[in-house]
């Protein structure tokens, strides 16, 4: 028998380091980004879009796109962005392919600093994990998934590394995490994680990959000009039922707010 497989997938990213025992003043965020699309609008037109766009730049369609490569530029693939003309090309029609992608967009962001005021939440990237499965579980039960399988992919970031995310994701999905328990029950649908090298010509890894750092750079530096996310802040999901209110974006802690963890 065929698996019921979920009509969605999802992509994760990540965006600086999820350690507590340094905090990098440039950046003293973690933030992940979870890329959730319907296949039907993945396959049949945004994985098309973006080998379209990298066959103009390229000529080909089997460069992987990263957002660190894209602001240093430094290997032959991206020496065209030193030309001023070509880059503000490339960044205009990378902007244009998010906006009219159909993107669903969960994401977290946790402030390093003051997450040391919570003895027990010290692992920054099981805690922002855990906020956007929240939300992803209660969003695909919205859009009647209960009892299919849903896939998860991750980009490897080495063989400890992956095993540890393996439990805090098995953890989560269990309602065992480390962290206090959650709300949601997970089990009315079955969550499936799968790792990708980032060498992959994944178009989900890279578009996750290309929304994650504007996300924490708002959060952190939400004065600064940031044309990429006026385009990704439309792209969030919205919650108005359940425990779960408003634009799927959780930061935390947010002190302003007082806000507790759940």
């Amino acid at each position: 028998m065929t698996p019921e497989y979920s009509d969605y997938i999802v992509y994760v990213d990540e965006s600086g380091d999820h350690g507590m025992r340094s905090i990098h003043q440039e950046y003293p965020v973690f933030s992940l980004a979870f890329c959730i699309f319907k296949k039907s609008d993945y396959v049949f037109d945004i994985d098309p879009g973006l080998n379209f766009l990298k066959s103009k730049y390229w000529g080909h369609w089997d460069v992987v796109l990263h957002e660190h490569d894209i602001r240093k530029n430094r290997s032959d693939d991206w020496s065209f962005l030193t030309d001023g003309k070509l880059r503000n090309s490339f960044l205009s029609d990378i902007n244009t392919l998010i906006e009219e992608s159909k993107i669903y967009i969960i994401a977290s962001v946790i402030h390093k600093k003051d997450l040391t005021k919570y003895p027990s939440l010290q692992n920054p990237y099981e805690l922002a994990m855990f906020f956007c499965m929240e939300r992803l579980n209660d969003w695909l039960i919205n859009k009647n998934q209960t009892g299919r399988i849903i896939q998860v992919h991750f980009e490897s970031r080495g063989k400890n590394e992956d095993s540890k995310l393996k439990d805090d994701f098995r953890q989560i999905r269990n309602n065992t995490p480390t962290s206090e328990p959650s709300r949601t029950d997970f089990s009315k649908i079955t969550y499936r994680m799968r790792f990708l090298d980032k060498k992959v010509n994944s178009t989900g890894l890279q578009l996750a990959d290309l929304v994650v750092r504007p996300i924490g750079l708002h959060s952190f530096k939400p004065d600064q000009p940031n044309r990429a996310f006026e385009i990704i802040n439309n792209k969030f999901i919205t919650l108005n039922n359940g425990y779960y209110q408003g634009k799927c974006l959780k930061i935390f802690p947010d002190l302003q707010n007082k806000e507790k963890p759940r």
